[in-house]
């Protein structure tokens, strides 16, 4: 049955609602958002309410166009001067990680299909195509859960965490296509050298497009001088697909390309950065929605049943062992690392839309065991997502790794923002008898040097106090700080314990 465009439109405004509705619920009760986004898709699906959709083709376009941008995001959200001290961590795991992972897990999965689960008949190159599928953190979940939940790590953790998973997809890829095509060739004798100079190019080709093209377009949006300023977020999205598309024609990998070109565009003075910035927060977050919800909806919850004790096994052995030996082994040149802090790493493995969509491949190939592979990564995903996703928080406590006190947020009564090349912090508090118990006026409250009370809210209505400005309880005071830890100091001294802060 053919249906009509408002059909669809209005079956995807309602999946977009329940989606977003599900997002407040997942934050009260502490469940992954993108876990949600998946369980909503299946609900819907076939399986589910009845919508059919089998269309891989088309989930493995909406995927990959929907981690480009995931990816460029995450790239212009970057801070240098944050990933600097982690940058070798960081690549190690994003490289020789991701191919420990590999080897662990593929050797795992032949050893238990050999032993425990003849039935499924796959041979050791499978198993390694099964296990490099997997094999990369995912970077929509890492940064929907680090940056959604407001989780505030010890450094340089977080950092660590956000270029890790930004940069280690194009290593899986890599891996899953040149594994792929070593099945596909069918040879007694593969080439696997072609397939080693391969991989080289593409990671060469794609660094060094991502970094040039990211130039390119930091002088052309900077020189431009559009006549529209809302064209400028537009503009950046133009060059974050310009760059993916580009380095695929130069034969490198775009995955790795986009997310350093937004590296390069996210750490350097742009015309109208802020709002462009904002813009790509939303974009992002409504690529990971729609990612998660096409891929639920591709799924058959029915077809997971049969793989569910093996996908458990494999799942468990991730994050039990592969994960945690790839993490302690790429991690042996930096003995200044605690051990605590390597445990964390290696338990933010998520599993996310990325092995769904890399799953795809051997479809789109169409290998013997496509089928079998999809089914085990989905099942595999919604058990990271679970156990791994739900769990961060707990045990980044567990371990004393996650600071106590408010998070950088969202000011919610002053809707300001400055330029991120101003170094300062925002803070938004509101005032009680007891702060006001020195006295009522605002030269009366002692601040810390270099801090400006800068806008008072009364009621619903705003104004730029003076020194000798009264003060009432419940008015809500915006203050400006180049001194955060003198600043919260003397909150603490007042009485004040209610404060939201957002830092550049």
């Amino acid at each position: 049955m053919l249906l009509s465009l408002e059909f669809i439109l209005l079956f995807l405004s309602v999946l977009f609602l329940i989606s977003l509705w599900a997002t407040k619920a997942g934050a009260k009760f502490g469940v992954p958002v993108l876990l949600l986004f998946l369980g909503i898709g299946m609900l819907f699906g076939s399986d589910g309410l009845g919508f059919e959709f089998q269309h891989y083709g088309i989930a493995q376009t909406v995927g990959t166009v929907a981690l480009c941008i995931i990816l460029f995001s995450g790239g212009l959200d970057t801070k240098m001067e944050d990933i600097k001290p982690v940058a070798g961590q960081g690549i190690i795991l994003s490289t020789l990680g991701v191919l420990l992972m590999t080897f662990f897990t593929g050797g795992f999965i032949y050893l238990v299909v050999k032993y425990a689960f003849s039935s499924f008949q796959l041979s050791f190159m499978e198993s390694l195509l099964l296990a490099a599928v997997m094999s990369s953190t995912d970077s929509a979940s890492v940064f929907s859960i680090l940056r959604g939940k407001g989780i505030r790590l010890k450094k340089p953790l977080r950092p660590l965490l956000e270029l890790e998973s930004g940069s280690n997809d194009p290593m899986a890829y890599m891996l899953t296509v040149i594994l792929i095509q070593l099945i596909s060739s069918g040879t007694t004798s593969p080439e696997y050298g072609k397939a080693v100079l391969d991989f080289c190019l593409q990671f060469v080709i794609g660094g060094a497009a991502g970094f040039f093209l990211g130039k390119l377009a930091v002088y052309i949006i900077n020189k431009i001088n559009l006549n529209n300023d809302s064209l400028y977020p537009i503009l950046l999205f133009t060059f974050g697909i310009f760059i993916f598309s580009a380095t695929y024609f130069l034969k490198g990998n775009g995955y790795l390309a986009v997310y350093i070109g937004g590296l390069v565009l996210g750490n350097v003075r742009l015309v109208h950065k802020r709002s462009s910035l904002r813009f790509f927060d939303g974009l992002a977050w409504i690529s990971q929605m729609i990612m998660f919800l096409t891929l639920g909806l591709l799924v058959n919850p029915k077809d997971l049943f049969p793989v569910a004790w093996f996908a458990l096994l494999i799942g468990l052995f991730m994050i039990i062992a592969g994960r945690p030996l790839s993490v302690f082994i790429s991690l042996l040149p930096f003995p200044k690392m605690r051990v605590r802090e390597k445990i964390f790493v290696s338990w933010v493995g998520l599993r996310g839309a990325v092995p769904i969509v890399f799953a795809m491949l051997p479809l789109v190939a169409g290998l013997e065991n496509a089928h079998l592979i999809f089914n085990v990564v989905f099942f595999i995903t919604l058990l990271s997502l679970l156990i791994q996703g739900s769990g961060l928080t707990m045990v980044g406590k567990w371990l004393g790794l996650v600071k106590d006190g408010d998070d950088t947020a969202a000011l919610v009564d002053f809707d300001v923002d400055f330029s991120s090349d101003i170094k300062s912090t925002l803070t938004e508090i509101s005032l009680t008898h007891d702060s006001l118990a020195h006295g009522k006026r605002l030269m009366d409250i002692s601040m810390p040097e270099h801090t400006l009370a800068v806008m008072v809210k009364r009621d619903s209505k705003y104004f730029v106090p003076k020194g000798n400005t009264e003060l009432l309880p419940d008015d809500k005071l915006l203050v400006i700080t180049n001194n955060e830890e003198a600043l919260l100091e003397t909150y603490k001294k007042l009485g004040i314990d209610t404060y939201r802060l957002r830092r550049n």
